[in-house]
């Protein structure tokens, strides 16, 4: 081959990453649909965010006999930031394995503060159980997941009753919850020690109040009724992350409720999100299970 040659080889072989990906996702795409931007709060609300209350619905093209379980996930972002956009591969790859997935936005520090956060994510779990059926989901096989600070959301809404009371429901939709590597978990213990560098900064989306770090923590929440929890932490995570994740293990275990409990060897904090773009990672086959997918 000659040097013109070669330069003009150049391109299609840079090109060439960019392109694969591209079909990945094509043909990950087939099997699912995607419904964007369905508000989740109607916009006569005072506290409607045109953009932060919106939500994504990842459903599997092919009719099922029966509805399908359904998993909302919460993004991560140090309560500060994140986009529902980032997370389109994690519902097109529960779509592609029989979820409807509901991908989430809710507001962020330092524009509201994490109870109203919480708020937030059970006003879309609500608006999940009444419309999912549109959608082929199950309304009655609802369960939560999230990474980072939107594990731990996700724990405190299966966890605190409450957020759903307000809202005028009597029982927890939730079945239960997917924890992948949550922060959060007892932001109480953790504010009050402010022991690694830059930890002040939480005090913006928590704000100085003790009783509210206790509030939105859900290590005091959790009781013997507490939906059943598949947590997953990584072997390489934040000593903060895997130590209140112990802690929370051992809570529910005392509680008569012990949870599926996985370390990922080897596995960084945002690794443990990023797997999820592969479809038979060992997260999705648990979640699997754990939510009745094919049953």
């Amino acid at each position: 081959m000659s040097i013109s040659r070669r330069w003009l080889s150049l391109p299609a072989l840079l090109l060439l990453p960019l392109l694969l990906g591209f079909a990945n996702e094509y043909a990950t795409a087939r099997p699912s649909r995607r419904t964007q931007d369905l508000a989740y709060v109607p916009a006569t609300d005072p506290a409607y965010d045109a953009e932060r209350h919106r939500l994504d619905v990842y459903a599997p093209k092919k009719a099922a006999a029966a509805r399908y379980p359904v998993v909302v996930f919460i993004h991560g972002g140090s309560w500060n930031s994140g986009s529902k956009g980032f997370y389109s591969f994690i519902g097109r790859r529960l779509a592609k394995q029989g979820v409807v997935a509901v991908i989430i936005n809710y507001r962020l520090s330092p524009k509201v503060e994490v109870p109203a956060m919480a708020d937030d994510c059970a006003r879309a779990i609500i608006w999940t159980t009444e419309h999912i059926a549109d959608y082929g989901g199950d309304p009655q096989r609802v369960f939560v997941m999230g990474h980072s600070a939107g594990g731990g959301l996700a724990a405190l809404l299966t966890a605190d009753n409450r957020l759903f009371q307000r809202r005028g429901l009597a029982r927890n939709p939730l079945k239960g919850a997917i924890l992948d590597d949550p922060a959060g978990l007892d932001m109480y213990d953790y504010l009050q020690k402010l022991e690694y560098p830059n930890d002040a900064q939480y005090l913006v989306p928590f704000g100085k109040q003790p009783e509210t770090w206790r509030e939105v923590s859900a290590m005091y929440h959790v009781t013997a009724a507490t939906p059943p929890f598949l947590i997953f932490v990584g072997g390489k995570t934040y000593p903060s992350i895997s130590g209140s994740s112990r802690k929370f293990r051992e809570k529910l275990a005392a509680l008569g409720r012990p949870p599926q409990f996985a370390v990922l060897p080897g596995k960084h904090h945002i690794p443990m999100v990023l797997q999820l773009y592969w479809q038979h990672n060992v997260v999705y086959q648990q979640l699997l299970k754990f939510v009745g997918a094919g049953q």
